[in-house]
């Protein structure tokens, strides 16, 4: 059995008329309306949106006089019915389409429901209305049908709007990869799309250009801002033999590299597949009130029937009696509170999390979330800040630490690369340090710069550097110099006149509250993992000052997603916090994925929660929220069946003998109860504070 991408239904491959191939794989459906929601959901979106505001325009008066009969020239049941059969045939037909399609494919669903309970309402109105002789009562439901029809094409828009777009998500991976490529052949650069660039080809590109496919550098040196797809905060050199990796950015010299995978083969497309399938089969989990459907509208139907036979045959009360019996039981099982029990309380939740800086996309989240067992954090840019900064400055005892950063940020005043620029920032913006104008400027490649400040000769970059330079590290400085490599850091070494008078550690350093976040979160029993492209010694300082007991490093954005499978194999729950284009694919397979606000669009579009303030504390309060929202989408489900069910008996007649009848207009004001019951309680949700 396959599972129906849109709605969650299971479908037999064998017997669905509805089905189609997207992308090399073939999805089924049980419905043409949600084939058409997954092939063109923009169009369907649209005529969805146009039919909320039909039914709207025609419901609300009808229930308005339904109570206020003004109307002048025709009877009012008249005018009821002229509002009502628009709704009922144009914006109901949705419904009456679902129905066919679920019986033809042997289930029945709410559609079904929705179908029976309105065309049964309307029904009966048409006929009181009409043939007045045979049916006497005046009272109709024409408002009942309409509104049903309504109030549950509102909670399919706000569900459809919810769910977000996954196809954009795809589509912006797609735009990060260059669409043209230079390429070297038969000693002539040229030009070409980059779908015309084959294995083997040599391809040239520049400072501030992006690598159009995955390589292997056969000349030049540069550094590579990886970070959206390793999540490594710093820029990695690149030189001879070194692998370059489609869509990163080239940012300093020119590299000239052999193309090794092209197409379908690059990292970049192996993350929009993980992505595009991840999306796809996290279809929503089948909602109780289908499960549910499907054995009770057959038992509706069957009470209803023997209901009228047995009153009309064994119980002697007539034709019109036993009819009002047939209509009050299918009345009093029209799905209006379970309609809108789970939209109802979705639009509460969703609207409190927006007062507090949280966007949740969609119920299929919020009903994973009271099972989740395992939170996952990305480190670059969610637990950290994503981008480096003088974390420590030690110095031998004849240089101050001013003195020394004086120097160092003189030496990378005109540097572009990223320490460099947090060195020059530490200098400028934190201590308000003046910078000299340094001469004899020598790069050396990979290593570190020579240059003279102020008279000065001085020497800066890393301990190779040192070494080759001939200067060495008294036995303090090289303690220091070891704690700080163990805490993962970055170390500038800085020589003057050919003696190293201090250390420059750099680091990409944890968010505010971060610490908290994963404290709190732990109280609330759940294991929290690290995740990283970055290297080994730095995940693991990062995961002891935050409290993390286990992370993962090295991890690239394809094998992000694996784990995270992995993970799920095990049974658990998982949720992942990420920011970046490499969380995309993770964000996508996690049960619950959860972006920060100040990351990538895409990452941002593939969580199925949204921190808009970049605040980790909004962790933990998303998840108490949607736990909230998801218990009261279950007492709202329980309060809906709880009237249809309590009250199907009486409608059957059963206190007859008594001289209790519910009357159909008794029926639907139970109904009407029901809606009542359902939106109070999904309003209590806007007392939640965070907690």
């Amino acid at each position: 059995m396959a599972k129906d991408p849109v709605c969650g239904m299971y479908v037999d491959e064998a017997k669905t008329q509805f089905k189609a191939e997207v992308r090399g794989r073939m999805y089924y459906f049980c419905s043409e309306s949600c084939m058409r929601t997954f092939l063109k959901p923009e169009a369907e979106l649209r005529n969805l949106k146009l039919m909320v505001a039909f039914s709207s325009a025609l419901g609300i008066p009808t229930l308005i006089f339904s109570f206020v009969k003004i109307l002048p020239l025709l009877p009012n049941n008249v005018w009821l019915f002229l509002f009502a059969t628009p709704v009922q045939f144009i914006a109901g037909w949705r419904y009456y389409k679902g129905t066919l399609d679920a019986i033809k494919n042997r289930a029945a669903n709410m559609d079904t429901l929705i179908a029976t309970g309105t065309t049964s309402a309307w029904l009966y109105s048409t006929m009181v209305t009409f043939f007045p002789n045979v049916f006497p009562n005046s009272e109709v439901y024409f408002d009942t049908a309409a509104l049903i029809i309504a109030l549950v094409l509102v909670g399919k828009l706000l569900e459809d709007i919810a769910k977000g777009k996954a196809s954009e998500a795809v589509r912006k991976l797609m735009e990060l990869q260059p669409s043209l490529a230079r390429v070297i052949r038969n000693g002539v650069e040229e030009e070409i799309p980059v779908e015309q660039v084959q294995v083997g080809d040599t391809l040239v590109v520049r400072p501030g250009e992006k690598i159009p496919v995955d390589g292997i550098v056969i000349g030049g040196h540069s550094t590579v801002d990886e970070k959206m797809i390793t999540g490594e905060s710093i820029p990695v050199e690149k030189k001879v033999g070194d692998e370059v990796i489609s869509a990163t950015m080239n940012k300093a010299g020119m590299l000239k590299f052999k193309a090794t995978k092209v197409g379908a083969d690059t990292t970049i497309s192996q993350i929009i597949k993980l992505v595009d399938e991840a999306q796809i089969a996290r279809a929503p989990i089948q909602r109780l009130a289908d499960v549910v459907s499907s054995y009770f509208v057959p038992a509706v139907f069957a009470i209803a029937i023997a209901s009228f036979l047995l009153w009309y045959f064994l119980g002697g009360k007539g034709f019109t009696f036993a009819l009002a019996i047939f209509i009050s039981v299918l009345i009093i099982a029209c799905p209006c509170a379970l309609g809108i029990a789970t939209p109802t309380a979705i639009m509460v939740g969703t609207g409190k999390g927006a007062e507090n800086g949280i966007l949740i996309k969609g119920g299929e989240y919020l009903e994973k979330t009271h099972k989740l067992n395992v939170i996952v954090f990305d480190k670059t840019g969610t637990l950290t800040k994503g981008e480096p900064s003088v974390t420590d400055i030690v110095t031998e005892e004849d240089m101050s630490e001013d003195e020394l950063l004086h120097l160092a940020a003189s030496v990378e005043k005109h540097s572009e690369h990223p320490i460099g620029i947090a060195i020059v920032e530490e200098a400028k913006e934190k201590k308000k340090i003046e910078l000299a104008e340094p001469t004899e400027f020598e790069a050396i490649a990979g290593h570190g710069v020579k240059a003279k400040v102020e008279g000065k000769r001085l020497v800066m970059g890393t301990l190779k550097l040192m070494r080759d330079e001939h200067v060495f590290l008294s036995g303090e400085l090289e303690k220091s110099a070891n704690t700080l490599f163990d805490e993962g850091k970055t170390l500038s070494f800085v020589a003057v006149d050919k003696k190293v008078k201090g250390i420059l550690a750099v680091a990409d350093t944890l968010k505010p509250n971060a610490v908290e976040a994963v404290k709190r979160l732990q109280k609330m029993g759940l294991e929290v993992i690290m995740l990283t492209g970055d290297n080994k010694r730095t995940a693991a300082a990062i995961a002891k000052k935050t409290g993390i007991d286990r992370y993962l490093a090295e991890v690239l954005p394809q094998d992000k997603a694996n784990e995270i499978k992995k993970l799920q194999q095990e049974g658990k729950i998982v949720a992942m916090v990420g920011d970046g284009i490499n969380d995309a694919p993770a964000l996508a397979q996690s049960d619950i994925g959860i972006a920060i606000g100040g990351g990538t669009d895409i990452a941002l579009e593939t969580g199925g929660i949204v921190l808009i303030k970049d605040d980790l504390m909004d962790v933990v309060t998303s998840i108490q929220l949607s736990k909230k929202t998801v218990s009261k989408i279950k007492q709202n489900l329980f309060w809906a069946f709880f009237y249809n069910v309590a009250f199907i008996p009486i409608a059957a007649g059963v206190l007859a003998p008594f001289g209790i009848l519910m009357h159909p207009i008794y029926a639907g004001a139970a109904m009407a109860s029901s809606s009542v019951t359902v939106v109070t309680n999904s309003l209590l949700l806007r007392r939640f504070t965070p907690y």
